[in-house]
């Protein structure tokens, strides 16, 4: 098969600072209209080559604005007949529709003085909305490379409103580089990331091939020495001294993700065909709630940084990346199917059904990876009754050693002293 564009989605809230914040949220209205009037021209029978030409003079958009609404509404219908989908796309839809626009066309960005992205969106003709871009540092970095590279391109966007918040969706396209397709992939990398390391498990046809769990708690360990630094000083008043230790927390923890995403990735590489698999987390930070103090380690714990790192790696080395529901990924035996909350003590797991034992993070990977298999490939997930060796690295300021483990193969039904495969 041949190779995708490399394409990356990044995303960033808008600080607007030109006073107009409603004018963006008025041109998502009108192109929730768009998008309804496109899909009920379409079911009454109009040309779908007309319904663009004569949108186009009736919305309160930039012209090539609506033509983008119009290709994704027309695009929705293309699915539903060429694929039979359950529903016919509603031409009813409630709510701000996002708007999609071209770079140069309908928005802009640049960078400013003071390092920053600024922006400027085309809401409706000869009004625009202006400001600069939040978000993470990864997504930043990346942008303001493409804005200064020849190797990336800024094509499409999509402004947005997500909890009464407006966002802004870029892409960008790398224009050397291309990513195998998922499908085609021999080998599927599960990856589990924890607050204190990352268990990775390679599965093939043949079973499962290897596993590696890359241990960080150096991560938490200075985030949290960084958390109470911060609120003494914050405390004493002293806020220069404050953004100061953000900064420095910041550019640590960023610098032993990109060493351990580039680890994850060279060790991926070994595989044939590999394809990396990852828990979708976009909804946990909405769903964790087990008091203040445990909320605000796992709500600043960089799940999602690590993911975004480890993806772009990989498919600069044309490896492909996707994710998979997480639902009971870390409760359910990878042997027998059994899933309950009992099944896992920290960092052992045992089965209550079939007595499998093994390190809780390595199993939370395995699952993902069957996942993986069993959403993305065309081969059948294989027996995974021999596992091998639970081995354990560490980052250090030369590269990755190795951390003390077990000596035996886990093997279904075989367990030694009750420890085999369980990693301290």
């Amino acid at each position: 098969m041949t190779g995708a564009s490399l394409v990356k989605t990044l995303d960033f809230q808008l600080n607007i600072q030109s006073d107009n914040e409603s004018l963006l949220k008025d041109a998502t209205l009108e192109a929730r209209w768009v998008y309804n009037e496109t899909i009920r021209l379409a079911k009454e029978g109009v040309d779908w080559n007309d319904i663009s030409p004569c949108l186009e003079g009736e919305a309160n958009l930039i012209k090539n604005t609506t033509q983008r609404i119009v290709a994704k509404a027309l695009e929705a219908m293309e699915n539903y007949y060429e694929y039979d989908d359950y529903n016919i796309p509603s031409h009813t839809k409630d709510g701000a529709y996002p708007l999609r626009t071209n770079y140069e066309e309908g928005y802009n960005l640049s960078l400013t003085d003071d390092d920053e992205v600024a922006f400027r969106i085309s809401a409706k003709p000869y009004n625009h909305v202006k400001g600069v871009l939040r978000g993470n540092d990864a997504h930043l970095d990346l942008l303001k490379n493409a804005l200064t590279s020849d190797e990336w391109k800024v094509t499409t966007s999509e402004a947005l409103w997500r909890d009464g918040e407006p966002e802004l969706h870029v892409n960008i396209r790398n224009t050397e580089r291309t990513v195998r397709d998922k499908q085609d992939s021999r080998t599927v990398i599960g990856v589990d990331v924890n607050e204190d390391n990352v268990a990775l498990t390679a599965v093939s046809a043949d079973g499962v091939e290897d596993t590696l769990i890359i241990d960080f708690p150096e991560i938490k360990f200075e985030r949290h020495r960084y958390f109470t630094m911060r609120k003494r000083v914050q405390n004493a008043g002293k806020d220069s001294i404050h953004d100061a230790l953000e900064g420095r927390e910041e550019r640590f923890v960023r610098d032993r993700l990109h060493k351990v995403s580039r680890h994850i990735v060279e060790w991926s590489q070994q595989f044939e065909r590999p394809c990396i698999v990852f828990e979708d987390l976009k909804e946990m930070r909405d769903s964790i709630d087990y008091g203040t103090r445990m909320n605000r380690r796992l709500h600043h714990l960089p799940f999602r940084a690590l993911q975004f790192y480890t993806s772009y790696k990989a498919a600069f080395e044309g490896i492909p990346s996707d994710s998979i529901d997480p639902y009971k990924t870390s409760q359910r035996c990878p042997m027998c199917g059994h899933a309950e909350r009992a099944n896992r003590k920290k960092k052992r797991f045992k089965c209550k059904s079939c007595g499998h034992q093994d390190h809780s993070d390595r199993g939370a990977s395995m699952n993902i990876a069957v996942k993986g298999v069993e959403k993305y490939m065309s081969w059948n997930v294989p027996a995974l009754n021999s596992l091998p060796v639970v081995r354990k690295v560490r980052p250090q300021a030369s590269g990755f050693v190795d951390s003390p483990t077990v000596t035996h193969p886990t093997v279904r039904g075989h367990p030694a002293d009750d420890q085999l495969g369980v990693s301290d």
